[in-house]
């Protein structure tokens, strides 16, 4: 689960890296062209209380990577802007599974603005171009090589061009009209033709709106106002002042709860942006637990219960019998599994079983 969080040179992208993961990586434009990587848990108050019941040995949350890139030159006739990045923090980019896009919405005088004004629509548009113009790119590039070469080779290749041909086109006239990827409906058979393009536009995005402390009292309107105009599936859009997160960070967690207190704030916003995050990869865990550890297990959701086997181990999926599952709020009431058991709250699933999300499961697995 890899999150690049992209945004325009000074919308603070890397104070949000640094908040995120407690960093330290340089910000104002001093890292260059660094590429900077960091992982997060997850965070889940059921395991705290889970741990209180089973006392584990450990805890282990789920995790996000983030990593922050150096954001990309404005397009210029005949050239994109994101071919100026260097070649291995462009393919990282279109190797993440999402993107956190960090736009500017806070005034200060310290840090003026290269546009001489703070306008996030106006930099959520622009970075957008940019991606879409190296998607459009990258196209138009196959495109033409498909036209000159694409009637050559077997009858199966050259059906196999003809196929990737079509939905190209379709998505190609979709880039033109300015719509991004993320948007567009793509069956299951043009998913796989297209799959080793990894276009950014077709990416998930969590727009993040990077406000000012006086403009904390107004977030949730700020927030209304850009999601009222973003409607593109695949989409969130979140706020947070990153640099009181990041002075939050440097606190105490008393001292930290007494200025969130007089700030307003019911909860860090970097754990919300870390729990969209979550969401916006179409991601739910279930959780395993017991004196060993009691663990939070990723998987996207409408997995079945051989896939969750799968994700703790390929063994567990290859000898799946059947999963012992009970709902978290039902096995937080009744400690254990013998009484989960006893009061019908426990229950026997098979391989078709959908898994839900706070799903305490225990894999029975033949060897």
């Amino acid at each position: 689960m890899q999150i690049a969080i992209v945004g325009l040179a000074g919308s603070g992208k890397t104070t949000v890296f640094n908040t995120l993961t407690r960093g330290h990586a340089l910000t104002g434009g001093y890292g260059g062209m660094e590429l900077h990587v960091g992982t997060v848990k997850v965070p889940d108050e059921r395991l705290d209380r889970l741990a209180e019941i089973f006392k584990p040995k450990k805890i282990v949350h789920a995790d996000v990577t983030y990593f922050d890139l150096a954001a990309p030159p404005a397009s210029t006739e005949g050239r994109v802007g994101t071919e100026e990045l260097p070649a291995d923090q462009l393919a990282r980019l279109r190797e993440a599974d999402a993107l956190l896009h960090v736009v500017r919405a806070f005034e200060d005088p310290a840090v003026p603005h290269a546009e001489g004004s703070v306008d996030a629509w106006r930099d959520l548009e622009r970075l957008d171009f940019e991606f879409l113009m190296s998607d459009l790119s990258l196209v138009e590039k196959r495109l033409e090589r498909l036209k000159a070469s694409g009637h050559h080779g077997t009858p199966a290749e050259r059906e196999s061009n003809d196929h990737e041909l079509r939905v190209l086109t379709r998505l190609h006239a979709a880039l033109v009209d300015g719509r991004p990827l993320r948007g567009e409906s793509i069956e299951s058979d043009e998913e796989k033709a297209i799959r080793g393009f990894r276009f950014l536009t077709q990416k998930p995005v969590l727009v993040l709106l990077n406000v000012g402390e006086g403009d904390l009292p107004r977030e949730a309107e700020i927030v209304a106002g850009i999601a009222g105009r973003y409607k593109v599936a695949g989409t969130l859009v979140d706020a947070l002042s990153a640099k009181i997160e990041m002075e939050l960070g440097e606190l105490e967690p008393e001292e930290a709860a007494v200025f969130m207190d007089e700030l307003g704030l019911k909860e860090s916003s970097l754990d919300r942006v870390i729990r969209l995050s979550y969401k916006l990869l179409g991601l739910i865990s279930f959780l395993t637990a017991g004196p060993d550890e009691v663990r939070a297990w990723p998987i996207p959701k409408g997995s079945n219960a051989v896939d969750a086997a799968g994700a703790i181990h390929t063994d567990l999926a290859r000898g799946f019998i059947r999963a012992e599952v009970v709902p978290y709020e039902d096995l937080l009431a009744l400690k254990t599994m013998a009484e989960s058991r006893k009061h019908g709250k426990l229950r026997s699933e098979g391989k078709t079983y959908l898994v839900g999300d706070g799903d305490v499961v225990e894999i029975l697995f033949s060897k």
